[in-house]
């Protein structure tokens, strides 16, 4: 046990015993110091954590072609022009239902993670969880491993002290730079934006969003690191709903460990109390004290264990992803045996395959596939070109000077495509209807013309007639249809003509 160690475990011992109505309410942060580690986890969680960051800051810099007068950034939430690119795919603000089905799916997909690894989210991929992984690397690069660290911040405030302190934080200052940059990249054009971050000439709105990400990754991933996950975040304290015996989580199989003594001692388990499941663990806890809400599930104190047994001439796996069911089929089967390669036998020889085809996976399996199916199907059947058409309702009609009634619509041509052909329109109603569009020309066959707006959407005023002498209901239904230069319909739409009571 480290010098630093020991006081902080006194402490906690003396809270142990000193009853409720005298401790205080709040309690003092321990800080934590993780201890570097190397195993097949960590080379893991080193090659997401890349994967996750390249992905995070570089798609704002790929391009993807759309033509002249289109944003190229692949990936891009135009707010100007209330578009959301996606490679070859672009949202309309009336499509946003496909953005909700995404997050549904993600949510989904989160479910069904958490029910078959525990939470892998949580200790590989959560952003929380990348950026803190950075920060702590730049902090061991520069400061040291877990000792270094701690005999340099309770050391004397030296000139060592203050140049490798504010060298890290100048570091992490440049990362949370990058990153607030990055995220105000994914609603600009990148290569734009960047220089005018830099030349001072962006957006007061750019600044205050780039400062604000970039604030809050600096605070989030330099200080307050586990606090988040253990009492920010919300997702602990409902994931455990997801959860069940078959789950595979990060687990101290306890049947093996105990009793923990000195490797020597042929009466004890294989645990030798060393602590280095603890001294590696970002969030401070001990592993062997069961399931805990700080746990992230990051593994590391696999790793750490399995370097311990393997140079004890142990087996390794004393901690393990390991599902609850097993853990409690080795401990039954163990109960009451020495410690020792016979107990170790039976307590493996135990265990089962865990269940990955159970209810409650099938459950989220299933509103996957729906979701999805739902997703695929609007994708496919989405219309490239929509006409609205929206009657004015003051007035509802005029009456002429010859008798005849005049209803006034405004035609609205949302055209997703870059085609600029204009369409024909034609009205469909009882005869005598005449139609008049303000400001197109027409066809041969005296059709208006309007035409589209590539990308866009183009309005015109249209004007229904019914002449003086025709009697016409207090409401007529009528149909607008625009037709290519084929003379096929490409959007219909209804609506109703309005005239005087009788």
């Amino acid at each position: 046990m480290s010098n630093v160690e020991a006081p902080q475990r006194a402490k906690a011992d003396k809270a142990a015993v000193t009853p409720a109505a005298d401790q205080p309410l709040y309690a003092s942060r321990v800080k934590v110091y993780p201890k570097r580690v190397f195993g097949r986890v960590r080379s893991v969680k080193w090659a997401v954590l890349i994967a996750c960051l390249a992905l995070y800051y570089i798609v704002p810099w790929l391009r993807w072609d759309r033509g002249e007068g289109v944003p190229d950034q692949a990936v891009l939430v135009d707010i100007f022009n209330a578009r959301i690119f996606f490679f070859w795919v672009e949202i309309w603000p009336q499509e946003i239902y496909f953005l909700t089905g995404a997050l549904i799916l993600g949510a989904f997909a989160l479910f069904a993670v958490s029910s078959l690894f525990g939470r892998l989210w949580c200790g590989f991929t959560c952003p929380q969880t990348v950026w803190t992984d950075l920060f702590m690397f730049v902090e061991r690069w520069i400061q040291g491993d877990r000792n270094a660290r701690m005999k340099l911040d309770q050391g004397p405030r030296d000139a060592n002290y203050w140049t490798r302190k504010v060298l890290t934080h100048g570091v992490w200052v440049l990362i949370a730079a990058a990153t607030g940059g990055a995220w105000v990249m994914y609603f600009n054009d990148a290569p734009t934006v960047t220089r005018e971050i830099l030349t001072g000439q962006a957006s007061l709105k750019v600044y205050f969003f780039f400062a604000l990400f970039a604030g809050f990754t600096y605070l989030l991933a330099g200080w307050a690191r586990e606090q988040v996950c253990t009492y920010m975040c919300p997702w602990p304290r409902f994931q455990a709903a997801m959860l069940d015996e078959n789950s595979l989580v990060v687990t101290y199989r306890d049947w093996r460990g105990e009793p923990r003594g000195k490797p020597r001692d042929e009466a004890t388990g294989d645990c030798v109390d060393c602590f280095a499941c603890v001294h590696v663990c970002p969030t401070g806890i001990d592993i062997r004290d069961g399931q805990q809400l700080e746990c992230i599930g990051c593994g590391l104190c696999v790793d750490a264990c399995d370097s311990v047994m393997g140079k004890l001439g142990r087996p390794k796996g004393l901690i393990a992803f390991e599902t609850l069911k097993n853990l409690s089929a080795s401990a039954a089967a163990t109960a009451g045996m020495a410690p020792g390669p016979a107990r170790y036998k039976a307590g493996m020889a135990a265990r089962h395959l865990p269940r990955f085809i159970r209810p409650r996976t099938m459950m989220y399996a299933g509103a996957l596939a729906a979701v999805s199916l739902v997703m695929l199907g609007a994708f496919l059947l989405r219309s490239t070109l929509d006409v609205t058409v929206i009657r004015d309702r003051a007035p509802l009609f005029v009456r002429l000077s010859d008798g005849g009634i005049r209803n006034a619509f405004t035609v609205k041509i949302v055209n997703k495509t870059r085609e600029e052909a204009p369409l024909a329109l034609v009205l469909q109603a009882p005869e005598g209807f005449r139609m008049v569009v303000q400001d197109v020309e027409s066809d041969a066959q005296g059709r208006p013309l309007l035409p589209r707006r590539a990308d866009g959407i183009a309005q015109y005023r249209v004007l229904v007639t019914v002449p003086g002498g025709q009697r016409v209901a207090e409401s007529t239904p009528i149909a607008f249809r625009l037709l290519d230069a084929n003379g096929r319909a490409v959007a219909t739409t209804s609506s109703t003509f309005a005239g005087p009571r009788p």
